[in-house]
């Protein structure tokens, strides 16, 4: 099963990666590959992590799975027309489309989102409902064939459920047990229902400013 996990300038790295140990797990016999408009070397959002896409857009044009990551900067993914493109052909055959944080709003520019229940970053939740989609205040949303995360994190959340619908639960619960993925956070302030209002409110005048320098 060959899974396409989507780089480009801009995205956070979290989103692709967090994923890619879910799924390139040895025991899922998967080709796991990181596409690109181009091949080469991509700059993440924050400019101080790089990761390479060893295979462009041409070269995997039937995914079995697609794996769309997020940004801190939308426009870097919804504003790519070539990519938006390969995103609504590859849709089209894919087993599952699936995203993590604003990875959403590509799905949603490409027209996959539209009429469906979704997830993405609690600070984007207006912008997806530009595609006609409808924002639920969810970890993971499965609508058919496609799956949305949150943001960032969210994303292991994402592929492990996948793996348990693609190859079983045993195969979920061993994945996880080989990432040790055991979340214990030591705050309860993941989600703007719980992080204290002074936070929420930082952490929404953080993203304006971030959306100011676009």
């Amino acid at each position: 099963m060959q899974v396409a996990i989507l780089l480009y300038d801009g995205m956070t790295a979290l989103d692709a990666i967090g994923p890619y140990e879910v799924l390139q797990a040895p025991t899922l016999n998967t080709d796991v590959r990181f596409v690109a408009r181009e091949k080469g070397v991509k700059q993440t959002d924050f400019g101080k992590l790089r990761l390479t896409a060893d295979y462009s857009l041409d070269e995997t044009p039937h995914p079995d799975i697609l794996v769309v990551p997020g940004t801190a900067y939308p426009k870097a993914i919804m504003g790519d027309s070539q990519v938006i493109e390969w995103i609504a052909q590859v849709h089209k055959t894919t087993k599952w489309t699936t995203s993590v944080c604003t990875g959403a709003l590509g799905l949603g520019a490409a027209g996959v989102l539209k009429g469906l229940n979704a997830s993405t970053h609690w600070l984007a939740h207006d912008v997806l409902k530009q595609f006609g989609a409808t924002p639920v205040k969810e970890r993971v949303v499965r609508a058919g064939k496609v799956f949305t995360a949150a943001g960032v994190s969210s994303g292991i959340d994402m592929a492990l459920t996948l793996v348990a619908e693609e190859f079983g639960a045993d195969a979920a619960q061993l994945t996880q047990l080989l990432i040790e993925y055991d979340p214990q956070p030591p705050f309860d302030a993941g989600s703007p229902d719980k992080a204290p209002s002074a936070i929420v409110h930082e952490a929404r005048e953080a993203f304006a400013k971030l959306q100011a320098t676009q």
